[in-house]
């Protein structure tokens, strides 16, 4: 078994353990890419913590995450000092964990002409979350959702409406 998964069940025993409770509701989200990028890479990054157990919790299907199409693109080409078979690795990674989902040739004509979105790829996520039907976008970067559609929300926000902090 791979390490980061026996990492990942060892924390859900000790939340057990410890009698941690979850929503009763699964939480549908969709993951920026620069958040999945810093769990992929394990870059530091004052929310790492948080990433890595939203993250954990996608993986144990206490949350269903969803990741936009075009941010495995974007991953490739961040990633891109890395060989090809390391990149491959990763993305399958983030693949076994989350979702991949797409926006509609309407909501992405829509994302082509909305101007209220500095940056256009922050705008097709906002996209493929409403189109996933996504209670929240995971981020780092609030400022650039500040016009979307799905409510943005940063890692440790999120684990305090799940926990219940």
């Amino acid at each position: 078994m791979r390490q980061w998964l026996k990492n990942i069940l060892f924390c859900e025993i000790m939340r057990k353990a410890r009698g941690e409770k979850l929503l009763n509701r699964r939480l549908r989200i969709l993951v920026d890419t620069n958040v999945a990028y810093t769990f992929l890479s394990e870059r530091e990054d004052p929310f790492f913590t948080e990433i890595f157990e939203i993250m954990r919790l996608c993986a144990l299907g206490k949350i269903d995450g969803y990741l936009a199409l075009h941010s495995l693109s974007s991953i490739w080409y961040i990633s891109r000092k890395l060989d090809d078979k390391e990149r491959r690795k990763m993305l399958l990674r983030l693949c076994n964990i989350l979702t991949v989902v797409g926006a509609s040739h309407n909501e992405v004509v829509d994302a082509v002409k909305d101007a209220n979105f500095k940056d256009f790829e922050d705008c097709l996520q906002n996209k493929c979350a409403k189109e996933s039907v996504c209670d929240y976008i995971v981020t780092v970067n609030l400022k650039d959702f500040v016009n979307s559609e799905v409510t943005a929300i940063a890692p440790d926000e999120l684990l305090k409406i799940i926990y219940g902090k």
